[in-house]
């Protein structure tokens, strides 16, 4: 099981940017990058939905309401992985989930998740 921590969370007003980070802490540096990396978000009262992939050489997947607005990445020696999102929406609010699968297993592991409000 991945240990998966996120951080960077907060309150944005519409037009603005945040990144949001997640880090791996306790898995080792092989078996991060055998690993999908992702976000994942969930509104109120909506299922969680795909935000944005990454795979460990750096392929990109990214939902349609995100594209052009958000950007993933990761760093694999650092075992984390970023969301910079701009041009942050009213509808980007939600509780933002940390993702790592297994292709191999397909086993997934979860972050508590970060909230991002985007507000005036």
């Amino acid at each position: 099981q991945v240990l998966l921590v996120e951080s960077g969370g907060g309150v944005v007003q519409p037009g603005g940017s945040l990144r949001i980070s997640c880090a791996a802490p306790r898995t080792i540096f092989s078996v991060f990058t055998q690993k999908i990396m992702g976000w994942y978000r969930q509104a109120p009262g909506k299922q969680r939905e795909l935000v944005a992939t990454v795979t460990s050489s750096g392929s990109t997947n990214y939902a349609d309401s995100v594209k052009g607005r958000f950007t993933i990445s990761r760093d694999n020696s650092r075992k984390k992985i970023y969301l910079q999102m701009n041009s942050l929406k009213d509808e980007d609010t939600a509780v933002y989930y940390c993702n790592a699968l297994d292709e191999l297993t397909m086993s997934s592991d979860w972050g508590q998740g970060t909230q991002v409000t985007v507000g005036s």
